[in-house]
């Protein structure tokens, strides 16, 4: 009969390493310890793990020896070895799993398992693999959550830029559909948001802008065509496009790589306002709108290149007579005012094909292109001539000018702009010296003269330091008493080649350029310094300028050459004429009262050459008026100027002023002049102007300057 406990215990044995052989084989490290905690088994992969050998983990070794060696390779812990390891094997067996980390990077899950019966089960298992993966996993979780939140963000960003930016902007792709838009796109044309979305096409969108009104001059096909041959032609473009609702945009295309465009539409409207009127501004006057002396010069220089056959160019120079005794007396602001009723008028007149010009202060040029013969441009010449002549109602006040015109044709007198608007300017010199209020074509003959001018200049500032001046003194002879009263200082001018040189051809020169001032004090001085040495009872007349009257210092100038001179005030005779008065009226009577209260005596010349003279006679009590060669010449021939004198001697008696005819050159004359109450006579009847020392021989008797007596002559 077999034993069937011999036959149990080899299948038992069997079964007992074979379970063994597949506990080793587990990936699974695994001690068995019992209540003693002290090793009952361990697998092979335990050993492995931890590098021990079978006699180290062998049945009976105390767990603290395992944890021990734990310890020695690496494991990472947070207290004292010893104490941990108390800690460890001290506390109750429950199920627990803790991580634990080794300085060489290796990650162990160990996990208690408590056993029926007291001890446990603890496994091992390395986890560093995992554990790294899913920290790389975990990783890159939260990459992809940065990576999300910052495209979340910059998609934000991206909204906001292009929503607040102050250009329309879209993106198109290869096909010619629409990526995106921000909302400047759609406000700059009038399109309702809501039917703009990504995928439209561009002919859709330009439907949109069509049926808006947000289109330049030009149909939609068309429109559409040039839009299009834009995209397709894959290159950078600006284009400049005006909207029929008044608005002009600025377009910058842009290809992009792979196909497609991005386009920025900016509104420009008011950029390009400014810069056409930057450019208005920059060839027009601000005060007449009329073209400037850059816009004249253009046109003038295209006018003159489009002239062909017998055609012609004509520049009419125009300068306003009077036109500164009105700014004088009515005010600048009324000045400019008149300025602009002459462009309006001026305006009038020409054609569409001419160019009106402000050169500044009261000079126009007109350019009347194209002519065919000269008698066009006399036509319009006497046309301003007769508009500008009429009266001009200004603030209630009424005003009167002139104009001077001069006239040069092109190419004969010109072929290029400087050339013709020169010898206009000449013309129109020639035209003033003339008379005024006419005018005058230009001639070679005038450039001669003006460099003949300029060279007159040129030694006219070069007279006065060089000593060519002298004085001559006419006399002034007293009718009642038929002696000689004074004398009145007249500048001459000696110079080196060409000797004596009439006032009348420099003196208005002189005053042109204001070389009047400086000349003007040096007879001042000249001629108190000569008074000076003849008798007491004889005085000395000096003209003064308007000029000279609205330089600055002309009382103490005055004063000082009485100062210097040592002669007395009352011996000094100022003679001004009425265009004295015409320039700021009250300062000049000011002035005038100033000088009478030195004792100065004051006389109107010229008198009854103006329009205003008896006004004059209102305004400030002169004690002198000297009546005009102009009417002693005829009056015993005309009647009218005999009537003129007889009524300003009345006049003068009866104000108390002194009557003195000028120009008396024959004995008929001063028996007029006599008959109708004059009270003084200078002329060449009695005596030229001489220079001091033949003044001081023929009539102070010789015998020393002080208390000598003039000589008496027949009436």
């Amino acid at each position: 009969m077999t034993d069937h406990r011999q036959i149990t215990a080899p299948r038992s044995a069997h079964l007992s390493a074979r379970l063994e052989e597949a506990i080793d084989h587990l990936s699974l490290g695994i001690v068995v310890f019992d209540e003693r905690r002290e090793v009952v088994f361990c697998n092979r992969r335990y050993r492995e793990m931890y590098g021990l050998s079978p006699e180290q983990v062998k049945p009976g070794t105390p767990t603290q020896e395992l944890i021990r060696h734990r310890l020695n390779l690496g494991l990472k812990v947070q207290v004292a070895v010893d104490d941990y390891i108390r800690e460890r094997v001290g506390r109750d067996i429950a199920l627990d799993t803790t991580v634990q980390e080794f300085t060489d990077g290796r990650i162990v899950a160990y996990t208690v398992y408590p056993m029926p019966g007291g001890g446990g089960m603890a496994t091992h298992e390395d986890i560093t693999e995992r554990e790294e993966l899913n920290a790389r996993l975990k990783k890159q979780y939260e990459r992809g959550k940065e990576q999300e939140e910052a495209l979340r963000v910059r998609n934000f960003q991206f909204d906001t830029a292009i929503n607040n930016m102050s250009q329309g902007l879209c993106f198109f792709d290869a096909d010619h559909r629409l990526i995106v838009c921000n909302d400047r796109f759609v406000e700059m044309y009038d399109i309702a948001p809501e039917r703009v979305s990504p995928g439209m096409s561009l002919i859709e969108i330009v439907d949109l802008r069509f049926e808006a009104g947000s289109f330049p001059a030009m149909t939609r096909d068309e429109y559409l065509q040039w839009r299009t041959n834009v995209a397709v032609s894959n290159e950078a473009k600006d284009s400049i496009v005006e909207l029929k609702n008044g608005r002009t945009f600025k377009i910058r295309h842009r290809p992009m790589p792979g196909g497609g465009w991005v386009a920025t539409h900016e509104d420009i409207t008011e950029q390009r306002q400014s810069e056409v009127k930057i450019e208005y501004m920059a060839h027009h006057d601000a005060l007449t709108d009329l073209a400037n002396r850059v816009l004249l010069n253009e046109r003038l220089e295209y006018a003159l290149g489009r002239v062909s056959g017998g055609e012609m160019v004509a520049v009419h120079h125009l300068d306003l007579d009077q036109f500164k005794a009105v700014n004088d007396t009515f005010g600048h602001p009324c000045g400019d005012r008149l300025l602009r009723i002459v462009a309006e008028r001026l305006r009038s007149l020409v054609g569409d094909s001419d160019t009106i010009a402000r050169m500044g202060g009261d000079e126009f040029v007109i350019v009347q292109a194209t002519i065919s013969d000269p008698a066009d441009a006399t036509s319009l010449a006497q046309r301003v001539i007769d508009a500008l002549n009429e009266p001009y109602e200004i603030d209630g006040q009424q005003a009167v000018i002139g104009v001077s015109i001069g006239i040069s044709v092109g190419p004969g007198d010109g072929s290029n702009p400087d050339k013709l608007l020169r010898n206009a300017d000449l013309a129109m010199y020639r035209a003033k010296s003339d008379g005024r209020g006419t005018f005058r074509f230009f001639e070679p003959a005038m450039d001669l003269q003006m460099q003949t001018r300029r060279i007159m200049e040129q030694d006219l500032r070069k007279a006065l330091p060089a000593g060519e001046f002298e004085l001559h003194y006419q006399p002034v002879v007293n009718l009642a008493s038929k002696e000689i009263s004074g004398f009145e200082a007249l500048i001459r001018w000696n110079h080196p080649t060409k000797g004596m040189i009439s006032p009348a051809a420099f003196i208005p020169l002189a005053e042109e350029i204001g070389f009047i001032v400086p000349m003007g004090e040096w007879v001042l001085r000249k001629a108190c310094a000569t008074a000076a040495q003849w008798p007491d009872n004889f005085h000395v007349a000096v003209n003064i300028s308007a000029i000279q009257f609205r330089s600055p210092g002309l009382i103490q100038v005055i004063v000082g050459a009485l100062a210097a001179s040592g002669l007395a005030p009352t011996r000094l005779e100022i003679e001004i004429t009425e265009s004295v008065l015409l320039h700021n009226k009250e300062a000049t009577l000011a002035l005038l009262h100033q000088l009478r209260a030195l004792g100065i005596r004051i006389a109107m010349d010229d008198f009854g050459t103006g329009y205003s003279s008896l006004t004059y006679l209102q305004s400030f009590p002169f004690d002198k008026i000297k009546i005009d060669r102009s009417f002693v010449k005829n009056i015993t021939e005309n009647s009218s100027s005999l009537n003129i004198v007889r009524a300003v001697a009345a006049l003068a008696n009866g104000m108390g002023m002194t009557a003195t005819a000028e120009g008396v050159e024959t004995a008929e004359q001063l028996h007029s002049i006599a008959s109708e109450g004059c009270t003084e006579m200078q002329g060449f009847l009695f005596s030229r102007p001489l220079p001091a020392a033949e003044i001081e021989r023929q009539f102070l008797s010789g015998r020393g300057t002080r208390g000598a007596q003039g000589r008496i002559i027949a009436a």
